[in-house]
């Protein structure tokens, strides 16, 4: 499987790794941590599954607070769980940083989004992803079961 590993680690990037595999293990596939990393903030015992993103803080750095929505293991472990399908991200009300944690989201899709969202307002659904430039359907198929356009 495939985990994005983001942050205060030595070499960020995609890492593969076998199944059943947890957060710490990733984050030494990815060189380990730099010195100002706060690992206290993450569930390094976490099962990761295939795509799923983990953003390891730095001191300092706000991070989302995790939900209790429907997932596997309710994690804790800040930005891992967005990516997992605990937490939905919003994209009526997410920062260019809060959409940056979805899986194949970059900065410059994550733009994208936000300058949909003020040229034409709020998205009405999530279908509504599909306007954007850059998103296709591979990816927005990828995308359906992590963001929402409800609350915020």
């Amino acid at each position: 499987m495939l985990v994005h590993v983001a942050g205060a680690v030595q070499k960020p990037g995609v890492v593969s790794l076998p199944e059943g595999s947890r957060v710490f293990q990733a984050i030494e596939a990815a060189g380990g941590v730099v010195s100002n990393a706060e690992l206290h903030r993450l569930n390094l015992a976490e099962l990761l599954s295939d795509g799923m993103k983990i953003q390891v803080p730095v001191a300092g750095e706000v991070l989302p607070p995790p939900s209790p929505l429907a997932g596997s293991s309710g994690s804790t472990s800040g930005m891992a769980g967005t990516a997992a399908g605990t937490a939905r991200v919003n994209i009526n009300t997410a920062s260019l940083e809060e959409l940056g944690t979805l899986p194949r989201v970059g900065p410059v899709t994550a733009q994208a989004i936000i300058d949909w969202r003020q040229e034409h307002g709020r998205f009405a659904s999530v279908d509504e992803l599909n306007a954007v430039d850059g998103i296709g359907p591979k990816l927005m198929e990828s995308l359906k079961d992590l963001v929402t356009v409800q609350g915020g």
